[in-house]
């Protein structure tokens, strides 16, 4: 079959094409307050049913791959036809060229950072793999995490962080959406208000300055998934308090003092990722900075106001 044979595929590409979407006249586009709300909603939404559909795939790792896949692709698609119909716009922050380069840095930086952050607890306390890991176990955690990466980002840094922003500028947008991003974590089984700040700081700050610095959200999903998969799926430990990931390649041990190990809700919890991961967002922020993309409001008045001075006179 032939590609030119499947609607469906060019229908889905054509979410994220690059091409100026032209403003339709009877249209009027919502305020940014209005889609923040709506957006924020639509998307909790979709966390929950991607957390249902991970429990129907379990932990076998052909169904668990499978599930992450259309969590990836559904919510993805999602966001795109969202975006495009409140906001009349091409998705610049998805764009499919940028997609793979991304993610395959995000990736390394991702499982790098959480190497560094091991080895570190390694040396002060100890780290050592107890039976029960698999090849299959680490298939399940590729799966999950895909899932969990996409679904978290898209939320967090493509709708509350982009549209605070928008309102507030770039400060006040990595505070809130670093806030709200620990407090999800909360509903974890293991979570602590330690462990939920903790996380805060180190992976909503962290992917948050990632946005800023590449206007992309396809880094902070590679450093997310990285991360997560690194944490579970390779060395088998806690990811963020939640019991119910599957064992990875091996299971994770510690010993020592939980400022160290990070205790049940896991080494995110301990002083070294807070540390590990401070650094990465200051790297990242400085780029940032040196690229001109720290905004304060007055940018995104500006701007609007050249977007409807060019509606009018179009």
């Amino acid at each position: 079959m032939s590609r030119t044979s499947l609607p469906g595929t060019q229908r889905l590409k054509g979410l994220f094409s690059q091409t100026p979407t032209p403003l339709v006249p009877t249209r009027r586009v919502l305020s940014r307050g209005v889609r923040l709300v709506l957006m924020a909603v639509l998307f909790l939404v979709v966390i929950a049913l991607a957390a249902g559909v991970r429990s129907i795939a379990g932990h076998q790792p052909v169904l668990a791959v499978l599930a992450g896949a259309v969590v990836v692709v559904g919510s993805l698609a999602a966001y795109a036809a969202v975006v495009r119909a409140l906001e009349q716009r091409a998705v610049s922050e998805l764009d499919l060229a940028r997609a793979v380069p991304e993610l395959r840095t995000g990736g390394a930086v991702g499982v790098g950072l959480f190497t560094v952050t091991l080895t570190l607890i390694a040396v002060f306390g100890t780290y050592g793999s107890g039976s029960g890991g698999s090849i299959g176990g680490m298939l399940a955690v590729l799966g999950m995490m895909a899932g969990v990466a996409v679904t978290e980002e898209l939320l967090f840094r493509g709708v509350v962080f982009r549209l605070v922003e928008e309102l507030t500028g770039t400060r006040i947008a990595l505070a809130l959406s670093a806030v709200l991003f620990g407090a999800l974590h909360l509903v974890n089984e293991g979570a602590t208000v330690w462990g939920a700040l903790a996380i805060g700081i180190e992976g909503g700050l962290l992917t948050a300055a990632a946005y800023a610095a590449t206007r992309s959200l396809w880094m902070p999903i590679g450093i997310h998934w990285g991360w997560n998969f690194a944490s579970a799926g390779i060395f088998g430990t806690a990811v963020s308090g939640d019991d119910t990931t599957p064992v990875g390649l091996v299971r994770g041990v510690f010993s020592g003092p939980s400022a160290i190990t990070g205790g049940d809700f896991g080494p995110e919890a301990g002083i070294f990722s807070v540390l590990v991961c401070s650094v990465a967002t200051f790297l990242f922020l400085r780029t940032a900075r040196r690229r001109g993309r720290l905004y304060d409001r007055g940018h995104f008045r500006a701007a609007r106001g050249a977007v409807g001075t060019e509606s009018t006179t179009s």
